[in-house]
């Protein structure tokens, strides 16, 4: 697919996510929104895994680190046909349903269950290291947030896996600066995240506008092609991006929309839609 095809379905499950949302009475949707666009194109042109590859030994793996943002990787991927998308939208954190409000790895296409921060990377670490000791040729793809930096274990995990140059390993981070109690930087500041990777010894590409699939789409190939680092993207996004009122809204970290709201950003969402 390409780049403007990715967004257009990237919208097109934006307006899923907030029917799953408003329906439910519960969700992510600020950091939902500010994801979906990395996650499309994952499932859509970057990662070898599909509804048929779910269980080959020699498939990509992905971790969604951020767990809270599981709307957005439901949608992704029942649009790609792990499980019927009507599965999701009628049963998200229903009584009983496997479609909880973090990732539940009883679903195909998940690997691990997330939702304790700082958590996702390492067993990233592990993943791709494992690859290196099978011969295996897998890549391994772990979304962060960027208020789940605060947590040692991510750094921990970022010097082991230049340690044992996982050049297989690529980690995202979703730097839409804001956190549900505020700004990231003032809660715990990160700083030049890419910069400091760097100084990890990671190979990193710094992405202006995270929510362009063009420009996610070239630091993927970059990743692809470079070898004896692991790749870090620093994605800088908008948190809520799509929806006017939402946008760069920390409220709306954890947020349901009433009526007026459900029926105004979903017009805009539709207008998106070309």
């Amino acid at each position: 697919m390409n780049a403007k095809q990715l967004k257009d379905k990237a919208n097109t499950l934006r307006i899923h996510v907030l029917d799953a949302i408003y329906q439910a009475g519960t969700g992510h949707i600020g950091g939902d929104f500010s994801v979906i666009d990395i996650l499309t194109c994952l499932y859509n042109g970057v990662m070898n895994v599909s509804p048929e590859t779910v269980d080959d030994p020699d498939r990509d793996r992905f971790v969604l680190s951020k767990g809270h943002s599981v709307e957005a990787f439901y949608a992704v991927l029942a649009d790609r046909g792990f499980f019927p998308m009507e599965d999701f939208l009628g049963t998200f954190s229903k009584l009983g349903s496997k479609f909880i409000g973090h990732p539940n790895n009883e679903l195909p296409g998940i690997e691990m269950n997330t939702g304790s921060l700082g958590h996702g990377l390492p067993v990233g670490v592990g993943m791709a290291l494992a690859a290196k000791l099978d011969k295996k040729d897998y890549r391994v793809y772990v979304v962060l947030g960027d208020g789940e930096l605060a947590e040692g274990s991510v750094w921990e995990a970022f010097q082991a896996g230049a340690h044992f140059g996982l050049d297989n390993l690529i980690a995202v981070v979703d730097r839409n600066m804001l956190q549900i109690s505020g700004n990231t930087e003032d809660v715990m500041a990160s700083g030049n995240v890419a910069d400091k990777l760097r100084v990890y010894g990671w190979d990193v590409v710094d992405v202006q506008d995270g929510n362009d699939p063009a420009q996610l789409l070239k630091a993927f190939e970059h990743c692809k092609e470079r070898a004896g680092k692991p790749h870090a993207i620093v994605a800088h996004t908008i948190k809520g991006c799509g929806v006017s009122f939402i946008q760069n809204q920390a409220g709306w970290h954890h947020h349901v929309p009433n009526k007026e709201q459900y029926e105004k950003a979903m017009q805009e969402l539709k207008g998106l839609v070309k």
